[in-house]
């Protein structure tokens, strides 16, 4: 299903699969000439990636892709069950897996961003740091928190049509108040502590550490975050399950 998703978004279309390199290079390109060249913005800071010209374009484009990849699944989530009801009416249908397909098909974009990205750190000349190894394992839980807010969002969907409007207001508020414009070191330390309370805040600051600046992750945080990715899953499936035997009564 994940396979025909993405597929299926390029069907018909002259180049196809190539969409999915050519869309993360042109917006890439597109970062790098109008902050680098255009704005010629500098994030002279001391250190490394702040003293280099890509900076901003490399800060900016990683956060998109971990935006994109919570953004797309999450919008998505409110009509997932109402797009499928063949799959709730007429077969026995494990509908727990249709966020899965969603964040499955979100991924694989996100993935050939992230390829996009090393291969620009290469053509620049940017150090590709041994901390890439820890990618995986910040971006789980991640993924773990966007299957919860999915799972609830399905359902609460069905019954309230109106939650996919109101999810698209939040989604703009989370673009600008999470660290994707700017670097959460920017911010006076007063400000920056109510920032961590978005979720996507810690998980974009790790991911550029780990693949710009070289840095190992915040273990101690990466731990709290698992804890309340899991509840977040858990409770997200549990509600799932517990209300998926009123859908086909509403539907």
């Amino acid at each position: 299903m994940i396979k025909r998703e993405v597929i299926g978004r390029y069907r018909g279309s002259f180049l196809g699969l190539l969409w999915s390199f050519i869309n993360p290079i042109l917006m890439l390109a597109v970062y790098t000439f109008v902050f680098s060249v255009v704005f010629k913005v500098r994030l002279d800071q001391g250190t490394g990636i702040y003293d280099d010209k890509f900076a901003f374009a490399l800060l900016l484009f990683a956060g998109l892709i971990l935006f994109n990849l919570f953004s797309e699944c999450v919008s998505r989530a409110p009509g997932l069950i109402l797009a499928n009801v063949n799959y709730v009416k007429k077969i026995i249908f494990p509908l727990e897996i249709l966020p899965w397909v969603a964040l499955g098909s979100a991924l694989f974009h996100a993935g050939i961003s992230f390829l996009v990205l090393l291969i620009f750190l290469l053509i620049i000349d940017h150090p590709i740091h041994w901390t890439l190894i820890y990618l995986p394992i910040i971006v789980f839980p991640f993924l773990l928190l966007i299957m919860g807010l999915s799972w609830l969002l399905a359902s609460i969907g069905v019954f309230v049509r109106d939650v996919g409007q109101f999810i698209g207001l939040i989604l703009t508020v989370l673009l600008f108040m999470s660290p994707i414009f700017y670097p959460a070191s920017a911010l006076p330390e007063s400000v920056r502590d109510y920032l961590f309370l978005n979720p996507l805040t810690f998980i974009i600051e790790q991911t550029r550490g780990v693949i710009l600046h070289g840095q190992s992750p915040d273990w101690l945080g990466l731990i709290v975050y698992y804890l309340i990715a899991l509840s977040v899953a858990w409770t997200g499936l549990m509600w799932f399950e517990k209300t998926r035997k009123g859908f086909a009564d509403v539907l």
